[in-house]
Parts: structure tokens; sequence; C-alpha cells
């Protein structure tokens, strides 16, 4: 009976919740909180919340100060203008050009990285120069291709020690017929290292095994680097992708400095910049940041749908596979 009593006294005690935050369980629920609340409201505060204000915007008429009340309700119109616009659509469709640019980066960084994943005479001398664009700032490579560009400067200089006549050769900057590839081989310079050192840390991962085996059976390199290689490195092919679609779509650096968006080569972010900044049409450069955005989704599901087919049997390999090791 007295056993009873104190172990109904244990039960009726108060829960003290100085007491439970002070005990090992009660920190423990405490940090999982504080790690998880911390970072979701810092995310909230300063990305979703400005892209909600971001969203209200674009369906008003207004300038950054203009007042609440002053504000005019367009509803669609900033939507419609960012394709009626001239300026608007033809920046859309200069980004074709990065996207071209974007694709030749991937191929080149790929056949290099294929090459510099095996043993290679002074391969990590190469990896290093390579890389090395990547870790610049994009102001200071603008500034050093403004001057690489310049009529009579380096590039002109070199193509002369080829045989080329200065008078031949384009305005590189100026002449619309060759100066947004000049600036999406800028781009490519810049970041075709970033994607070669992604793909040789995948490439580096596949078992060797395979292929011995595949030499054994008489394939050939590119055999091995096409039933081997590129299945192996899908995800990483997949990223790679994605990431340079989405900076294609979304150029600044390279127009903004070396030419200011002059002879027709502003691109979509360019124009926003202008619209939302010099103009002051933010509902406008905020309807355009939505549909850039919705874009991006587009160009990102098209990708993985477009990659699933491609590598569609070596997905049915891997899930054979798995179902092997489940029956193991």
């Amino acid at each position: 009976m007295v056993a009873k009593a104190e172990s109904a006294t244990k039960q009726k005690k108060p829960f003290s919740l100085a007491k439970w935050a002070k005990s090992r369980e009660g920190q423990k629920v405490l940090i999982v909180l504080a790690f998880s609340i911390i970072p979701l409201l810092l995310l909230f505060v300063f990305t979703y919340l400005p892209f909600g204000e971001m969203v209200k915007f674009s369906f008003y008429k207004m300038k950054y100060t203009t007042p609440v009340d002053k504000r005019q309700f367009v509803g669609w119109k900033n939507y419609l203008d960012v394709f009626r616009r001239k300026d608007c659509f033809s920046a859309l469709k200069l980004s074709l050009y990065y996207i071209a640019g974007a694709l030749i980066q991937l191929v080149i960084a790929l056949y290099l990285a294929t090459i510099l994943s095996f043993k290679t005479r002074c391969g990590g001398l190469f990896k290093g120069l390579m890389f090395f664009p990547f870790l610049i700032s994009g102001i200071a490579i603008g500034f050093i291709f403004k001057f690489f560009y310049t009529r009579g400067f380096v590039f002109d200089t070199v193509l002369q020690w080829c045989g080329f006549q200065l008078d031949n050769l384009p305005y590189w900057l100026k002449d619309q017929r060759v100066n947004n590839w000049s600036l999406v081989a800028t781009s490519v310079w810049r970041y075709f290292g970033q994607n070669m050192v992604l793909f040789i840390g995948a490439i580096m991962s596949v078992d060797k095994e395979m292929y011995e085996a595949a030499e054994l059976d008489g394939a050939n390199q590119f055999q091995q680097f096409l039933h081997i290689i590129l299945p192996s490195i899908r995800t990483i092919v997949t990223l790679n992708i994605i990431l340079s679609i989405s900076g294609s779509l979304s150029a600044f650096e390279p127009p903004y400095v070396i030419t200011s968006g002059a002879n027709g080569t502003g691109t979509y972010f360019v124009i926003m910049n202008e619209i939302a900044h010099v103009s002051q049409k933010v509902g406008l450069a905020s309807a355009m940041a939505v549909v850039l955005l919705i874009l991006i989704f587009i160009a990102t599901i098209l990708q993985k749908v477009i990659m699933n087919v491609l590598f569609r049997n070596a997905n049915e390999e891997e899930e054979i596979k798995h179902k092997k090791r489940v029956k193991a």
C-alpha cells in the first residue's frame, strides 16, 4: 500500500518546463527546433516573403517611390507586355545564343573530363588551368574581354599573326552578326572548367572493373564512353545541363560589363535591370522576373524528361539490379 501511494504521488507531480528544458531529452528537442526554425525563418523572411511581394508588384503599374494607395492595378497587362514589347521579347530570343553556347560548353567539358579522368601527363596542371577562370570575378572577366575584343587589340593582333588583315576582321562587339557569339564565348571560357571538374568527379567514381570487362569483350574507348561512362554519370550530366540552361536564361555580367547591352546584346537580365532601375517600371520588371522563373521551371522539366528518355535503358538495368539485390 505504501509503495502504491508513493507511486501515485510521483505520477501526480506537475510538469516543470524548466526541468524539462535542462534535461537531456529537452535539450535535444530544443536544439533540433533551433536548427530547424531559424533557417526556415530566415528563408521565409529573405526569400519567400520578397518573392511574394514581387509577384504582387507584377500586377501593378508603379515606381519604387509610389505610395501604396496610388499604385494602379493593371492585372495581367505587365505579363502581356513582356511578350509585346520588342526589347523584352528580343531579349528572350537572345537567350538562344547562350543556350547554344551552354551545350557547346558541356560537350567540351565532358570531352576534356573524359581524357583527364585517366592517367594523363600534366593532368593536374591542365585541370587547374581550366578551372581557374571560374574563380575569377565575373566583373573582372568582363573588363578583361572588353579589352580583349577591342578593335586592334589582343584578339585582332593574334589573328593578324595568323595572316588575317585587320580591315577584313569584323568589330567583335559592334557587328551584330558576331557580337553575341563573342559574348557567349566569354561565358563558355569562364564556366566550362566548373562543368569539367564536376564531370571528372563523377567519372572517377565509376568502377574500374567495368572498363576491364568491356576491354575483354572487345569494346573500344568510344563504346566504353557511350555504354559505361555516360550512363554512370547521367545524374551529373542532368545537373550540369540544368545549371547551364538556367544560367543561359539569366546571363547578365558579360553583356552588362562588356557592351552595356548596346548593339543588340542586351540579354533578358540587362533589359530587366534597365526597366527596373532606369525606367522605374517596377511592375513590368517584376512580371519579367516571374516569367523567367516559369521558363526555368519549364526548361528543367523538359530536360529531365529528355534525359529519362535518353537513359531509359540504363534506368531499366538499374531497376533489375536493385530487384536482384532485394531478392538476395
